[in-house]
């Protein structure tokens, strides 16, 4: 049976609409809105996909008393089911899959035609940021009986081009003059929740991505094209594809003709549409000359520009540039987009040095963490002395203009002062002039002109001024600055943090550093800062730099001209769980490498939270991640892990472990044959008493009297630095090699970096470089390496000894009983950022028994660790008499 063909009523449904708007001035569809929203609806692509335009049915202005103009678009359909399309979770479906438009929906339904409408205005003009979609559908669903229906949606720049619903409407009459104003109410209620922007900002970057290492892949597997030249190439593409809107066109394709003309070659092309684009930004013209020259190299002075089979590899980029990175790049203009891009393709092919190449740009989570961090407003100057892509600006420059938003209410004044903020209250230096390159093109998409951005070595050449505009010449008035610095650099790039905070009064800095900067490795600089700064709180961060530079990094949060108050409580937080979890796979996209697995946006908020008001705000972290703590003034003391608050007072189960440890590891060893010992018979079923010189192993009156005494708390103690009792100097390998070392099998242990078998890493024929009984530890990143020497050794790399003082002798016994109080401070502490090195085990203190002449009681340590194994051997022994029946099970036991 044929479908009965049902007629669309579509211009009745437009007449009951205009019937609607009596008294409001509305243009139809064929009459012109104004020549610059007409020119953005020939520019987007038309609704059904092709390059004619887009023509909506009806179009008019909502003004408020305060000239704020916003377009309304309204599209009419009038047949029952073409009113509106919605994907399964209720959201506009105007997008495929694969992020291309869906023309089949937005030519079919009134509301997803009307949104295309809108969209096309808000990405294609400079004047309306934001626009109101209708879309109106009509039918008769009984004889002379009208059903209408009506949706209204809006769209912003500032929502990310997501549509927001406005209301539920019957008719039109909320555009009426009289119900304009409560309309817009409605309509400025409807900002997307902080959730919703950070899931768009992730799409759009996820998006950019992808097409990014797309393009990366052709550039270096089809066209050959070395890593050192793509930053450059992409980025003057970009500038040459945006054009300046009513000044200079952007860049067509079929304007790279392949020729080979020196002034009509694809590379002259672009670079002459590059030099307009920045003329037009008003540069200066020795920034703009600086990176004309820049840029010459590659699209000049290389043979990309050469044809090759008709078409210059010039144009084979330039192809997908304009097709598949700026659609996405102009619709996400907020973003770090340069900062991704630089990360991209500099990840795709190993970078030469990269073992000293230490620019890694910073997340935009984290740059928009560390400007909410420093309280950045709208009357905020912030700078940057390692700018890179200008992350920091960027994220400060939203925050701002947020603010602005919020407390400024005259249209007016709110443009003039989102023009200081952009022309003035932003400023970066940047000394490599490619990472240069992507800071100006970024600052100036985000509509900065980049008349702050300077081209210098800002410890060297920078002297604190501004350097364009109507400022020239006058100090800036910084008073935020935030940092991700070289880490290569003096201090590990404290000296750039020392060098501007010396040129500020008063505000917030946060840097963003290698985290062992502030445990020593950032002296002197540290220590000067303190002299004019308080640090307000330390932040030990995720793997945020995962795959890109292995380092633990904090965030540092300091108040500007306030000299550090040793009082001043400073909060230390623990960001490892940072709810994101991270993967570092080069083809794979952002959504693979960084999910959001627990509570991501809302951790980040907290630790805003707990560092600005304190730890009322914990939720998603524990007590025992966030501590409040004071620091000296020697600059050393700024990490974490430093003020973890640990049970340095052993127990007598510490005690117990550390004999039960030892003497497992030295039995193990004689019956293996690691090591020797005279009368040690290998049948014996008690090795243990062979091995200690023990018979009897049931305590003496004396033995349990000192029991007694300490498990009554009868002993009296008294605190020693390590440095009192010991000199720790490294042991010594005379500089062998694994080869050399273990050539040959012998019977001279070499105490290796490792943290089981007593430290041991094997047994040599070379005579031994230590004397036995002392106690050795490693320098590295761990505490469990400290370990009691019985016999001869050989020290390798990274093993430090402790060689006694004042002729102190030391017995086995009295040395596992300071190995138990050494392990109990160190444990841990340390970890890369906090090594394990000798000033620090120097100045730890532990706990000694005393005599009544206050002198170190060694005669009650020999005794209580003697008592601990007679009862750690009695244990062993008596389980395995109720627990073994034959001689050679029990021997199994023991062992």
């Amino acid at each position: 049976m044929a479908k009965k063909f049902v007629k669309s009523i579509e211009e009745q449904v437009e007449d009951w609409a205009k019937r609607q708007l009596t008294g409001v001035k509305y243009y139809t569809k064929t009459e012109t809105i104004n020549s610059e929203i007409e020119s953005a609806l020939k520019a987007a692509p038309s609704k059904a996909g092709g390059a004619g335009s887009n023509i909506p049915d009806i179009k008019l202005f909502l003004q408020t008393p305060q000239m704020r103009r916003i377009p309304v678009m309204i599209e009419v359909k009038g047949k029952k089911g073409n009113f509106i399309k919605l994907t399964h979770d209720g959201k506009i479906d105007n997008t495929k899959k694969d992020g291309t438009e869906n023309f089949t929906n937005i030519s079919k339904y009134a509301v997803n035609g009307a949104i295309h409408y809108a969209n096309a205005i808000v990405e294609h003009t400079n004047s309306y940021k934001e626009a109101i979609a209708i879309g109106i559908n009509g039918y008769y669903e009984q004889t002379n009986v009208l059903v209408t229906e009506i949706a209204v949606y809006f769209i912003s720049l500032q929502n990310f081009y997501i549509p927001k619903k406005i209301g539920n409407y019957n008719d039109l009459s909320f555009l009426l003059k009289n119900n304009q104003a409560a309309f817009i109410e409605e309509i400025d209620k409807a900002n997307l929740t902080e959730e919703e922007i950070e899931l768009k900002a992730k799409e759009y970057e996820n998006e950019i991505e992808v097409k990014l290492k797309n393009l990366n892949q052709t550039m270096q597997d089809t066209l050959n094209i070395s890593v050192g030249s793509r930053v450059e190439l992409v980025t003057g593409m970009i500038m040459a594809g945006l054009g300046v809107a009513g000044k200079v066109s952007p860049l067509e394709i079929a304007e790279l003709k392949g020729e080979t003309g020196a002034k009509s070659n694809d590379g002259f092309v672009l670079l002459n549409k590059i030099d307009s684009f920045l003329e037009e930004r008003n540069l200066p013209t020795e920034k703009k000359q600086m990176i004309i020259n820049d840029l010459s190299r590659v699209f000049i002075y290389s043979d990309l520009w050469k044809p090759i089979n008709g078409e210059s590899k010039l144009k084979t980029v330039y192809k997908n540039v304009k097709n598949n990175i700026m659609p996405t790049f102009t619709s996400a203009k907020h973003l770090d987009f340069t900062g991704k891009l630089f990360n991209v393709l500099n990840a795709w092919v190993d970078i030469p040095d990269s073992d000293k190449n230490d620019v890694v740009l910073t997340p935009r989570y984290v740059t928009e963490l560390m400007a909410k961090l420093a309280q950045v407003n709208m009357d905020s100057y912030v700078w940057d002395y390692a700018v890179g892509s200008a992350g920091f600006l960027i994220s400060s420059m939203k925050l701002m203009i947020k603010d602005a938003q919020n407390r400024i209410h005259s249209p007016q004044k709110l443009a003039n002062k989102i023009t200081q903020i952009k022309c003035n209250q932003l400023l970066g230096v940047e000394k490599r002039s490619d990472i240069y390159l992507l800071a100006v093109l970024n600052m100036i998409l985000m509509g900065d002109g980049s008349s702050n951005i300077i081209h210098k070595d800002s410890l060297t050449e920078y002297d604190g001024k501004y350097e364009q505009g109507e400022m020239n010449g006058n100090n800036f008035p910084a008073n935020v600055f935030l940092l991700n610095p070289p880490y290569s650099a003096p201090g590990k790039g404290f000296i750039f943090v020392e060098k501007a905070l010396a040129r500020m009064q008063k505000g917030k800095a946060a840097v963003l550093i290698q985290e062992n900067a502030g445990s020593g490795n950032g002296l002197p600089y540290t220590e000067n800062i303190l002299k004019n700064n308080t640090l307000l709180a330390s932040i030990h961060m995720s793997d945020i730099f995962k795959g890109k530079a292995g380092v633990q990094t904090a965030i540092y949060l300091f108040d500007i001209g306030i000299p550090h108050n040793p009082k001043q409580i400073v909060k230390f937080i623990n960001f490892t769980n940072d709810g994101y979890t991270r993967q570092n796979r080069k083809k794979s996209s952002q959504d693979a490498n960084l999910k959001n697995t627990d509570n991501a946006i809302e951790r980040y908020e907290e630790i805003v939270n707990l560092v600005l008001y304190g730890r009322q705000y914990l939720h998603y972290f524990t007590e025992n991640e966030y501590i409040e703590d004071t620091i000296s003034l020697s600059g050393n003391d700024w990490t974490f892990s430093q003020h973890i608050k640990f049970d340095t007072i052993p127990q007598e189960e510490d005690f117990q472990s550390t004999i039960r440890e030892y003497l497992a590891w030295k039995v193990s060893a004689i019956l293996r044959g690691d090591i020797g010992h005279e009368n040690i018979n290998p049948q014996n079923t008690d090795i243990f008493s062979a091995m200690t010189n023990l018979e009897d192993y049931h305590l003496t009156k004396e033995e349990t009297e000192v029991l007694n005494a300490y498990q009554n708390n009868k002993i009296t103690y008294q605190n020693f630095k390590i440095k009192e009792l010991f000199d720790i100097h490294p042991t010594k390998s005379y500089g062998y090699t694994n080869n050399t070392l273990f050539k040959t099998k012998g019977n001279t242990p070499v105490v290796v970096n490792s943290s089981i078998n007593n430290g041991i890493g094997g047994y040599v024929a070379l005579p031994p470089t230590e004397k036995g009984n002392m106690i050795t530890y490693t320098d590295t990143t761990t505490s469990e390496g400290i370990f009691y020497q019985p016999n001869d050794f050989i020290g390798y790399s990274h093993i430090q000894g402790l060689y006694p003082l004042n002729n102190i002798g030391w017995s086995e016994n009295a040395l596992l009983y300071f190995l138990t109080l050494f392990k109990k401070q160190a444990k841990g502490r340390f970890d890369y950022s906090t090594k394990f090195n000798r000033k620090i085990a120097a100045e730890m203190e532990v706990q000694l028994p005393i005599t009544k002449e206050n002198h170190i009681d060694f005669t009650y340590m020999e005794t209580f660790m003697q008592i601990q194994k007679k009862l750690y051997i009695k244990n062993v022994i008596g389980w395995n008499i109720q627990n073994t029946a034959t001689t050679a099970d029990k021997k199994d036991k023991v062992l």
